[in-house]
């Protein structure tokens, strides 16, 4: 299917992300996968490539680009060699940028952006806890003012970056219901601890990690945008989160299905490459189908990003589809492969068990559907707002 999202400047920027990733990504990605974690080199050569920081201005070292098209590109090629490695570039690039180019003060950009760009300082962003995950309002860790600082306690889980990040984005409770403040922690600091990288199903290559808070003693200097107003600021950099993740969920398929069909051309059964069977040339039919319509659209979300107008509910939309289509043709990969899809050396097994997440992180497909529905009229305040106070009823008048 022709693309026309790409012009020839994001051609060649793609070029040069396949040659990285085929230098510094493949030849690692088993040692990775055994140590449950990417080398700090790995992020050191993206900051030598102008990788990192894509949308971060000139004069803190980035490349100052606001075109989420070259973050699209970098995500592709990332996500076709592996989705942990997407995932976690993504979470620095794509996720965590905005908060400090965006509501950072001038000072706290100095100290993060230039080693953020560089990959000598990398991140994670730290708002999932083990009572809170999709429902944002739970949060159960707090900051609270001692003198002029604030003390933070609580704990964190399923932190991509989170055993490694040199600085996290931490979400914390500073009033009462929907009242949240974001702070940037760095690592070193006392009451600071992270864990040991979870063991998860999928996704061996990124750390993910708990996080755990300690009367950790943090200034003014540290609240990132303005206090009691974090919650706000998640919710408008939410969509921009969910259509990397789209970008993604979709580019991870892509490369998944072009193995299987490698496998279904080569592998004979009775004869005849097992792709020729009626079964399983209708099967691919509609896989490819399936891929391409939803390409279609996530590219059109990518367009209105650069446009600046992407909402959060088509956000939304893109994230949830996204994650669907992708476990639907990923097992179906698995099938095509018969046994062989089952074995953890083979690429479609790995992102069979690595995609399962994905209807899960950035908001459950669960909640996706809940703002879907929602924006149409039907329910409560959308979940990812604070409810209000009621407000008087108005009288119509017409009548």
């Amino acid at each position: 299917m022709q693309r026309n999202l790409f012009d020839h400047d994001h051609d060649h920027f793609r070029e040069a992300v396949r040659t990285f990733v085929a230098r510094a990504v493949e030849p690692n990605r088993d040692r990775w996968r055994r140590e449950h974690g990417i080398d700090r080199e790995l992020w050191l050569e993206a900051g030598r490539q102008d990788f990192l920081g894509i949308s971060v201005p000139a004069e803190h070292g980035g490349v100052g680009l606001d075109d989420f098209r070259y973050n699209a590109v970098l995500s592709e090629e990332l996500a076709a060699a592996g989705l942990a490695v997407a995932s976690s570039v993504g979470i620095h690039v794509d996720v965590v940028a905005p908060y400090l180019t965006e509501l950072a003060t001038a000072e706290q950009q100095a100290r993060w952006l230039p080693r953020f760009c560089t990959g000598e300082l990398t991140t994670a962003i730290a708002m999932t806890e083990p009572g809170a995950g999709s429902d944002l309002k739970a949060l159960r860790t707090t900051a609270r003012r001692d003198g002029g600082d604030w003390i933070l306690d609580g704990s964190k889980t399923f932190i991509t970056n989170g055993a490694s990040a040199d600085l996290a984005i931490v979400a914390a409770r500073t009033g009462g219901p929907g009242e949240i403040t974001l702070f940037g922690v760095e690592a070193d600091l006392p009451g600071y601890t992270r864990g040991q990288p979870l063991e998860k199903v999928g996704q061996h290559e990124a750390d993910t990690a708990e996080l755990f808070f300690d009367g950790v003693r943090l200034p003014d200097a540290a609240v990132i945008g303005e206090a009691g107003r974090g919650f706000a600021a998640m919710m408008e950099r939410l969509p921009q989160e969910r259509l990397h993740t789209a970008v993604v969920n979709l580019a991870h398929a892509e490369a998944a299905l072009a193995r299987a069909l490698d496998h279904a051309r080569e592998r004979q059964a009775f004869g005849r490459a097992i792709g020729s069977f009626q079964h399983n040339r209708f099967l691919i039919a509609e896989l490819v189908t399936e891929l391409e319509v939803t390409r279609a659209y996530v590219d059109r979300c990518v367009e209105a990003r650069v446009a600046g107008t992407l909402s959060g509910i088509d956000a939304a939309k893109a994230k949830w589809w996204s994650a669907e289509v992708q476990n639907r043709v990923v097992d179906a990969c698995v099938q095509l492969l018969g046994g062989y899809g089952y074995m953890d050396e083979y690429e479609v097994a790995r992102a069979w068990a690595d995609a399962r997440v994905t209807k899960i992180w950035a908001g459950t497909n669960e909640i996706m559907k809940e703002l879907i529905g929602r924006s149409l009229g039907f329910g409560d305040p959308a979940p990812d707002r604070p409810a209000g106070p009621a407000k008087p009823r108005q009288e119509d008048p017409r009548r």
